[in-house]
C-alpha cells in the first residue's frame, strides 16, 4: 500500500507542474489572442474593389459612384477584372471570383479590399485562397453580410478586418447614408469612431472587456463545423440578419447555442433584424424577446440597437479589435481600446 501511495503522490505533483500556472490560478480567465492590425489607409493608397460573392446585374453606377467616394478621399481605386462578370447567381466562376480575390491578397500595392456586394458565394472561394503573402502583409478586408464568412477566415489568421458598408450601399444617395459613409472612412484612416446606443428594455446590464467578433447570423450558423467558424470564448458577439422568419432566427440561435458558442461568450451585441418575414403560424413575441429567452441562461451584458447591418445606417466596426461595453437599460456603449 505504501509503495501505491509514494506513486500516486509522484503522479499528482507531475501533474500539477504541467499545468500552466495561470490556468492552475484561473481555469475560467479566458485570453484570445492579440491580432494583427493591418496598416490602416493614407492619401495616395489603393484600394482593390472585388465581388467574391452574388451578380453585380446593373449595378454599375454604384461601382463608379463607389470609385468617386474613394477618389474624394485622396485614394486609388482599381476594380477587379471580373467584378462585372455574370455566372448565374454569382458574380462570375468560382475561379474567376478566386482570381480577383487572389491578385488583391497578394498585390503589394493594393492596401484594402473593398467587396463590392454580398449575396451569396464567399464560402465557395474560401478554400482556394492562398493567404500566404496577406498573412506577410496583412492589409484591410471590408463588407458585411455574405462577406462574414470571410471575416471568420481572417479572424482565424489572427487579422482584424473591418464590418462596413459596401459598393451597392451607394444605391442610397450619400446624403442619406452620412453615418454609414463616415464611420466607414473614419475606421479606414485609422479612426474608428466609438458609439453609444438607444436603450432597450431588453437590455442585460453590465460591463465587459474582449474582442469584438462576429457577423451575420446565417453566416455565422453555416460556418459551424468548420474551420473557419470563430472561437467566442473571451469575446464580444454582435449579430445582424435580414430577411428571415422568426422561427428560422430561433433555430440558428439555438444551433449556436448547442454548438457552445455563447458558453465562454463575454457579451452579445444585437444589430439590425431587418425585414423580418411574417410567417402563417405568429411567433407570438418581439425578436428581442426572442433572443433574450434564447441566451437566458447566461449572464453576460446583451446591447440592443446596434446601427450595423441591413439598414441604411450601417456604422463601421473593426473585427477583432478589443472593445469595452458597457449596458444598461437606458444605453449602451462600445468603446474601442486598441
Amino acid at each position: 500500500m505504501s509503495k501505491i501511495r509514494i506513486t500516486l503522490s509522484i503522479f499528482c505533483i507531475i501533474l500539477s507542474l504541467s499545468i500552466p500556472s495561470s490556468v492552475a490560478q484561473n481555469s475560467n480567465e479566458i485570453k484570445p489572442m492579440t491580432l494583427k492590425q493591418p496598416p490602416y489607409l493614407k492619401v495616395g493608397d489603393t484600394v482593390m474593389i472585388v465581388a467574391p460573392s452574388g451578380i453585380l446585374k446593373n449595378r454599375t453606377a454604384e461601382i463608379e459612384h463607389a470609385k468617386t467616394l474613394l477618389q474624394s478621399w485622396g485614394l486609388q481605386a482599381v476594380v477587379g477584372t471580373h467584378v462585372f462578370n455574370q455566372n448565374h447567381h454569382f458574380a462570375g466562376t468560382d475561379y474567376e471570383r478566386c482570381e480577383d480575390f487572389q491578385m488583391a491578397l497578394d498585390q503589394r500595392n493594393i492596401k484594402a479590399i473593398w467587396c463590392a456586394r454580398g449575396g451569396y458565394g464567399a464560402v465557395r472561394i474560401l478554400d482556394k485562397l492562398d493567404w500566404t503573402l496577406f498573412k506577410q502583409h496583412p492589409k484591410w478586408i471590408i463588407g458585411y453580410s455574405d462577406i462574414t464568412a470571410i471575416h471568420n477566415a481572417v479572424h482565424n489568421l489572427g487579422i482584424q478586418s473591418m464590418h462596413a458598408m459596401m459598393c451597392t450601399s451607394l444605391q442610397d444617395a450619400p446624403e442619406t447614408i452620412p453615418q454609414t459613409i463616415s464611420s466607414f472612412r473614419a475606421a479606414l484612416f485609422g479612426n474608428q469612431p466609438n458609439f453609444q446606443l438607444e436603450g432597450s428594455k431588453y437590455n442585460n446590464s453590465g460591463t465587459v472587456t474582449g474582442q469584438l467578433v462576429g457577423g451575420n447570423l446565417t453566416i455565422l450558423h453555416t460556418m459551424l463545423g468548420s474551420k473557419t467558424s470563430i472561437d467566442t470564448s473571451g469575446k464580444i458577439l454582435f449579430i445582424e440578419e435580414i430577411g428571415e422568419y422568426k422561427y428560422h432566427i430561433d433555430r440558428m440561435f439555438q444551433s449556436l447555442k448547442r454548438a457552445g458558442y455563447f458558453e465562454n461568450c463575454k457579451g452579445v451585441i444585437i444589430g439590425d433584424m431587418t425585414k423580418i418575414k411574417r410567417n402563417t403560424t405568429p411567433w407570438g413575441t418581439s425578436i428581442e424577446q426572442l433572443i433574450i429567452d434564447v441566451l437566458s441562461d447566461y449572464h453576460f451584458p446583451i446591447a440592443f440597437n446596434m446601427p450595423a447591418g441591413h439598414d441604411k445606417d450601417n456604422r463601421a466596426l473593426t473585427l477583432g479589435r478589443s472593445i469595452t461595453l458597457t449596458v444598461s437599460k437606458d444605453k449602451s456603449t462600445i468603446n474601442f481600446i486598441d
